[in-house]
């Protein structure tokens, strides 16, 4: 039969319930708060859930929206209420949940409710990309959240002031729902046309730095921006460097002053070094869900060791890590052993890393060494997004990595 977990503050509930569901044949785990429940989740990985709405620790409602934003609302979900309201109803049902019950809760609408949950197919496919929605612990990304919506609710475009360990991806992928179709505007090199926009309509364009794109991409950008209302677009921008900067490297004025019309400051991930534990534990399970990596967790040690790396390459370099690190582990938890052997680069990226008591040509050699080495695996090996990173054109690019005895990436490039 199936594998049933309840979550419900209340030991009654979870007594009562469970011995109804084991008389009928069902295994039943149990869970008495939101973070018991992701632990049972994570590891036991049941076929139906039975929450709670009201807990001490984090409510139903919010732990409903963490599985659905990180790839984990893959299993039938009813909710539970002793002080429900037609609007808490409809939220759930929303976000996910298949069903709602009242408390007390009849026998007969229990039985119902779970057949019908485990009638349903299982659900199948890519989770949404990750979005801020999954970080439910974290006070900081909660409040970047609130306040990416707040203008994302009167602005279809958004401009990103960033620096080093920049979380802009993330955040962008969180200004609509990340089902929302999604077109990175800096991976474009030929003309933007209105088939592609028309694709992405109702979507997200993103351009993770404005001082990569080359001439023919600001005009591309610049079509865009006429047309965000029509197709009902976002437009988010990333960039460190400022309008006047930007203007001296030959930006239009007109252009950039639309694009700085609306603009945040972000963190980096310096800045919310105490929730990289949350931050790399959610990727992890993204991409476990998303069946890129076998099932692996991170160990409180591993987790600390990751703390402590300075991740000047942001959100990305933190999820290109975590995915290799899942990849090469040989065991289901990754220890910091692990993170030693396997990250041996990341270890020491807060510093050059190359000797000093060599000639300057050697020295300058080791140094393009591991900055092609470092952006190659942030990449995963894609030439494209490569030569658009370092702003090499792509046969200076080969002859360069040729030279400095690195592998090309082909196989990626379409990636």
């Amino acid at each position: 039969m199936a594998k049933i977990l309840i979550v419900d503050d209340e030991i009654g509930i979870r007594e009562l319930l469970s011995e109804i569901l084991r008389d009928e044949g069902h295994d039943v785990l149990l869970a008495e708060n939101a973070t018991a429940a992701r632990g049972v989740r994570n590891a036991a990985r049941p076929d139906m859930v039975l929450l709670d709405i009201w807990m001490p620790d984090t409510d139903g409602i919010t732990l409903l929206k963490e599985w659905a934003a990180n790839g984990q609302l893959n299993m039938p979900v009813v909710v539970m209420s002793g002080h429900g309201t037609i609007d808490t109803a409809v939220e759930a049902t929303r976000i996910g949940a298949i069903d709602y019950l009242e408390k007390p809760i009849a026998l007969q609408k229990l039985l119902a409710a779970v057949k019908r949950g485990l009638q349903r197919p299982q659900a199948q496919g890519t989770p949404p990309a990750l979005t801020l929605d999954a970080f439910t612990r974290s006070l900081p990304l909660r409040e970047l959240k609130r306040r990416v919506e707040q203008i994302a609710g009167s602005s279809r475009l958004l401009l990103l002031r960033t620096g080093s360990g920049s979380l802009a991806e993330l955040v962008a992928r969180s200004v609509l729902s990340g089902s929302a179709p999604w077109l990175d505007l800096g991976a474009v090199t030929a003309p933007l046309d209105i088939a592609q926009l028309q694709a992405t309509q109702g979507g997200v364009l993103f351009v993770p730095e404005l001082a990569r794109l080359s001439r023919p991409q600001q005009k591309n950008l610049a079509f865009a921006l006429e047309r965000l209302e029509r197709y009902d677009l976002r437009l988010v921008v990333a960039t460190e460097r400022s309008q006047k900067a930007l203007a001296v490297e030959g930006w239009d004025a007109g252009l950039l002053a639309r694009l700085f019309e609306v603009s945040m400051a972000l963190p980096s991930i310096a800045e919310v070094r105490d929730d990289l534990p949350e931050l790399a534990s959610q990727i992890l399970l993204h991409l476990v869900e998303a069946h890129e990596v076998p099932l692996r967790r991170l160990s409180t040690a591993a987790l600390n060791q990751l703390r402590n790396l300075p991740w000047p390459g942001g959100y990305a370099e933190l999820r290109a890590a975590v995915k290799s690190l899942a990849l090469g582990t040989l065991e289901e938890e990754i220890g910091a052993a692990e993170v030693r052997r396997l990250l041996p680069a990341e270890a020491g990226a807060g510093t050059c890393g190359v000797p000093l008591d060599q000639p300057l040509r050697e020295a300058r050699e080791a140094f393009e060494r591991m900055y092609f080495e470092h952006h190659l695996r942030l990449e995963a090996g894609n030439m494209t997004r490569l030569a658009e990173k370092t702003g090499l054109e792509r046969t200076h690019l080969y002859r360069k990595l040729k030279q400095l005895g690195l592998q090309p990436g082909r196989r990626h490039e379409d990636v």
